[in-house]
């Protein structure tokens, strides 16, 4: 055991300004002494601790390197996913209305510092790199189509990604994948696919015939094949494929109805035959945008829509009209039809009753007239149909509704690239039903509102789709996607259908417009009806991690 001796230091004594100090001194025994010979050599643990401590500050900064370079590559992939997903979603038909809100959320989850602006059919992402204190600015652009199966898969893997299942580079290589598969269907499919859905429309939406249904699927098959492969291949027919479909199918259908016996319906035909490439989805789009605020995005799609829609109607009216040039008989029957059978004049002066003059009497001749024959009531839909004629030339009965609009839903969903055996298809249907059985009802109540008839359908579809995502957890916008476009043809239909009949330069006119303004009342009433049912649903539970995926 060691003895600690307190002894005075007298070495400090001497010095000016010092005292002396008292030092512990431990007095060590020899055995445990260390030797002090200075030709023996260091132990392995020193030479160790040593070079241990020399390496360690080493050791430190490659560690913090590589810690660094793995946080760089982990925000790289980050940011690339969310590339990734802004030109799938552009590519599949996402709502644009919510595109900019699922980046957004994308963006705070995965913390890679970006931001975005929307604009139709391009997204500008702005990425901050606060290392560096600079910005990278990246401008994504594609015109896609509606692909229901791709768009829930991209949907599933964003998911997956924002809640930690998967990671950022195996979600990116998902979405390439799927970016680079073909169509589920091909071109034959389709077409038959717009075969039926047109056939199907004609019956149920514009009072045709079994006759004319066959002769309007044929024009939206013929229109489905122009679009899928003539129209991609040139870019300068591309430009013009809906205005010269539209006047072929409007010269078809003028042609048909032409024939002695009345056997076939201008209306109806043209109407179904041009139903394919109406814009219902443009228009619903650009009036949901305009309800979320996003004023430029929502106001250039509705004047497109607008104008778009001004060039079908006027290219239905050069077919039919360049049919009336052609054939002189069918000119004139056509406006002799238009003129009374018999006209009365008077002469003499005559007051307005109404209440909309003061009382001036106003001078010259009077022509009173009527139209007689069968024309007024046995119309249907601007459709002549006679109680005596055979069946296959009348309307159809409203028992065939049972079958005719799941029929119809599941062909609208599968030339949407719906895949057949998938459990959405099922459900697609059902809402599509669901809606349509609840648009027919308000028609019947409300005879003549397109746009309150609409808003209840799309209520009721708005509903169930936000449930159906709300409680078992599916996609809402894939789900909702058939029943919503079924309510367009379906309000257009009731607000007099695509085409009318005119019979002067005026009525000529203005045949577009009436087209355009049923077509923005049907896409309000369908858009007030969806955001409430949105809010009605959302009004109470826990909030959403990500992004409102839906209308």
């Amino acid at each position: 055991m060691t003895d600690t001796k307190v002894q005075k230091d007298s070495s400090l004594e001497n010095v000016p300004g010092e005292n002396a100090t008292t030092r512990f001194v431990e007095d060590v025994s020899p055995s445990s002494r260390p030797s002090l010979n200075p030709h023996q050599a260091p132990g392995k643990s020193g030479i160790r601790r040593t070079l241990s401590n020399l390496a360690l500050p080493f050791m430190k900064r490659l560690q913090d390197s590589r810690s660094l370079s793995l946080a760089r590559n982990t925000e790289a992939k980050r940011r690339q996913f969310i590339l990734k997903l802004a030109k799938a979603l552009l590519a599949f038909g996402a709502p644009s209305h919510r595109i900019e809100s699922q980046l957004q959320a994308a963006s705070e989850i995965l913390d890679a510092h970006a931001e975005f602006v929307h604009l139709p059919n391009i997204i500008i992402v702005s990425i901050k790199n606060d290392e560096l204190r600079s910005t990278r600015t990246y401008f994504i652009r594609s015109r896609g189509r509606i692909a229901l199966t791709a768009l829930q898969k991209v949907h599933n893997v964003y998911r997956d990604v924002l809640h930690d299942n998967l990671g950022s580079e195996a979600g990116t290589e998902a979405l390439r994948q799927i970016m680079r598969t073909a169509p589920i269907y091909s071109l034959k499919s389709r077409c038959f696919f717009a075969f039926i859905s047109a056939s199907i429309i004609c019956g149920l939406s514009f009072g045709g015939s079994i006759l004319d249904m066959w002769i309007s699927g044929a024009c939206a098959c013929v229109l489905q094949y122009l679009g899928l492969n003539a129209a991609n291949k040139s870019s300068m027919y591309a430009n013009v494929y809906e205005i010269s479909v539209s006047i072929v199918v409007a010269f078809i259908a003028r042609a048909l109805s032409n024939i002695p016996g009345n056997i076939f319906c201008y209306s109806a035909i043209s109407s179904a035959g041009v139903v394919v490439i109406l814009p219902g989805f443009t228009v619903l789009i650009s009036a949901l945008e305009l309800m979320s605020k996003n004023i430029f995005c929502g106001s250039v799609r509705v004047v497109y829509a607008i104008i778009y829609t001004l060039f079908l109607g006027f290219g239905l009216t050069i077919g039919s009209d360049f049919y009336l040039v052609l054939d002189r008989r069918a000119r004139r029957a056509y406006y002799h039809g238009s003129m009374p059978d018999s006209l009365e004049y008077q002469h003499g002066s005559f007051n307005m009753l109404n209440g909309t003059t003061n009382g001036t009497s106003i001078s010259g001749v009077l022509a009173l007239g009527r139209v007689v024959g069968p024309l007024a009531e046995h119309t249907i839909k601007g459709c002549l149909r006679d109680p005596s004629w055979p069946w296959w030339r009348q309307p159809l009965p409203w028992w065939t509704l049972f079958f005719l609009v799941p029929i119809y839903s599941t062909c609208s969903s599968l030339s949407n690239l719906q895949y057949w055996r998938s459990v959405q298809l099922p459900i697609m249907v059902a809402f599509s039903c669901c809606a349509y059985a609840a648009n027919r009802a308000a028609s019947l109540v409300l005879p003549g509102r397109t746009d309150i008839v609409s808003a209840a359908g799309a209520f009721v579809i708005g509903s169930l789709g936000n449930l159906y995502s709300r409680v078992v957890r599916g996609t809402a916008f894939t789900s909702m996607v058939t029943g919503v476009l079924f309510l367009v043809p379906s309000g257009i239909a009731q607000g007099g259908g695509v085409t009318q009949t005119f019979h002067s330069s005026a009525e000529q006119y203005s045949s577009g417009f009436s087209l355009a303004l049923r077509m923005i009342s049907v896409a309000a009433g369908v858009t007030i009806g969806l955001f409430v049912s949105q809010v009605i649903v959302y009004l109470f539970g826990n909030k959403k991690n990500a992004a409102h995926f839906a209308f």
